[in-house]
């Protein structure tokens, strides 16, 4: 294997520089007809000189369990990050202090925002200097459940990027509530403790279609095969120790008290760096009503929420079956390790009680408007994702058709361009066995293919393509300026699974 640049070695060793993390917020838990949306919330406004909120990065310890801290970069000293209520339409300031020794980007997930407020060095927005600050205006939108996160990237550092604790919520209330429910709750996943591994790829049974590309297949597995025959060993994954919901193991945090008959609406985020995730309730069940934010054609009920890294799922819980019972992961060691959190009803103690939930897939289909048809593509992209084992070190180097974005901090000329108003489908064909959650910073896009299946009307902002599998998404040039694209999960973004767009 070739030596790697000095550049690139520092990558490696250090990007996105020496972060350590570990951080616990309240519980999130609010009710609709609250004034109070928690003190770490309230002690954030009234920051006067025009601004609403003020955000700290800073490295903070944060217990996780009795006896059991983790030291990270957190926002306002806890994990996860404060819960920001904004008003779809009416303009906002933020302060950001960046109180660490390296530069900071702060990256407003899911929001139509400027290039120079989005959070992404690549599309050059400028970065929170060490122990300086920058204070940002912009106008919150869409409505839905949004989130912002570190935006820097960790390489072989795991105290760096979103293996640490730089990951809060934000919503943005709609110009007019449904209000079908009675109460919500936040809550965002989270392991910590990370280690590296070799291979351990995640089953993918839970995806439908299942349909696997067998050009692709043969493709990836050949490439796969090729490497190991050479002696090299199967690149870099990484595991972690402790799990988490609110930043609290489970039976190591205060539980959801609810009542009978109560309609809980959750929102739910998947905040790991590298993960996918699932939900289950025994004796209950979710009625999702919006996906990434954005409220779905289709209310469908499922039995398991999957929701891959820095997706959001929002879904009522008519609270029916009383008893104290454990929401948490269907993988049994990540549930033992914290993936966790109890559901108390009133009136009722004891420890939280798990059953096993019936098998079930995740359909992204089922959330779609039924007969509908996408409207066809101005012009089509074309994207073939692949990965080259062990190549950098060790690490996978991941492409986009045969592209590695540059692991160090040289800029990207854009290799997409786009023209303002026209509709862009984009034609994703994994030729790996990795799932990939995709991301679109600064723009929607819809859902109109995957695994071969068409369909229309589901708008996300992160979709998980499935290994050997095919997609395509459809999204609107209306937000000038580069945009970034990538995969989410952190070791794919960090070695090379990166693309720009700009308008032209």
């Amino acid at each position: 294997m070739k030596s790697l640049g000095r550049s690139r070695r520092d990558f490696l060793k250090a990007a996105g520089c020496a972060m350590s993390a570990t951080a616990i917020s309240s519980q999130l838990v609010f009710g609709r007809d609250c004034n109070r949306i928690g003190d770490a919330v309230s002690s954030l406004q009234q920051a006067g000189n025009g601004v609403e909120y003020t955000l700290h990065i800073k490295a903070s310890p944060v217990e996780i369990a009795p006896k059991r801290t983790v030291s990270m970069i957190t926002y306002n000293g806890q994990f996860p990050g404060p819960l920001l209520r904004f008003k779809e339409g009416r303009e906002v300031t933020v302060e950001i202090f960046n109180d660490t020794d390296t530069p900071e980007q702060l990256h407003w997930h899911g929001q139509k925002v400027s290039t120079d407020v989005d959070g992404a060095s690549e599309e050059g927005t400028p970065f929170v200097p060490a122990h300086g600050k920058r204070r940002i205006s912009f106008v919150p939108g869409p409505s839905g459940l949004r989130f912002y996160h570190t935006h820097n990237r960790a390489g072989a550092n795991l105290a760096a990027g979103q293996y640490g604790g730089e990951v809060g919520l934000a919503y943005i209330e709609p110009r007019e509530e449904p209000g079908a429910y009675d109460r919500e709750v936040f809550l965002v996943l989270k392991e910590f403790e990370p280690r590296f591994s070799r291979g351990g790829d995640m089953a993918q049974d839970f995806l439908f279609p299942s349909t696997h590309d067998k050009v692709l297949e043969e493709s990836g597995e050949r490439a796969m095969k090729a490497s190991l025959a050479k002696g090299m060993p199967k690149g870099y994954e990484v595991e972690y120790e402790a799990f988490t919901i609110n930043g609290r193991m489970l039976g190591h945090g205060k539980p959801v008290r609810v009542k009978q008959g109560e309609r809980v609406l959750f929102h739910v985020l998947n905040g790991s760096a590298t993960e996918i995730r699932s939900l289950a309730l025994p004796g209950h069940s979710f009625r999702v009503i919006a996906l990434d934010g954005n409220r779905v054609p289709n209310s469908a009920t499922v039995p398991v929420l999957w929701v891959g890294t820095a997706e959001r799922v929002s879904a009522i819980v008519e609270m029916n079956h009383p008893g104290v019972w454990v929401l948490g992961d269907l993988d049994d060691e990540d549930r033992k390790r914290g993936m966790g959190i109890v559901v108390e009803y009133a009136g009722r103690t004891g420890k939280g009680q798990w059953i096993a939930a019936a098998k079930s897939k995740w359909n992204y289909a089922k959330f779609a408007k039924a007969g509908a048809r996408a409207s066809d593509p101005d012009q089509t992209l074309e994207m073939t994702f692949a990965k080259d084992n062990a190549a950098e070190e060790g690490f996978n180097r991941w492409t986009i058709n045969g592209v590695a974005y540059p692991m160090t901090a040289d800029s990207a000329p854009a290799a997409f361009h786009l023209t303002q108003g026209k509709r862009y489908r984009i034609r994703m064909k994994n030729e790996s066995d990795d799932i990939h959650p995709i991301h679109l910073h600064r723009h929607s896009f819809e859902l109109t293919n995957v695994a071969g299946k068409s369909m229309a009307g589901v708008m996300k902002d992160v979709m998980m393509l499935g290994g050997y599998q095919t997609a395509e998404v459809d999204f609107v040039a209306d937000n000038p300026g580069l945009t970034l694209f990538h995969c989410h999960q952190q070791l794919h973004m960090d070695f090379g699974f990166m693309t720009l767009f700009d308008y032209v």
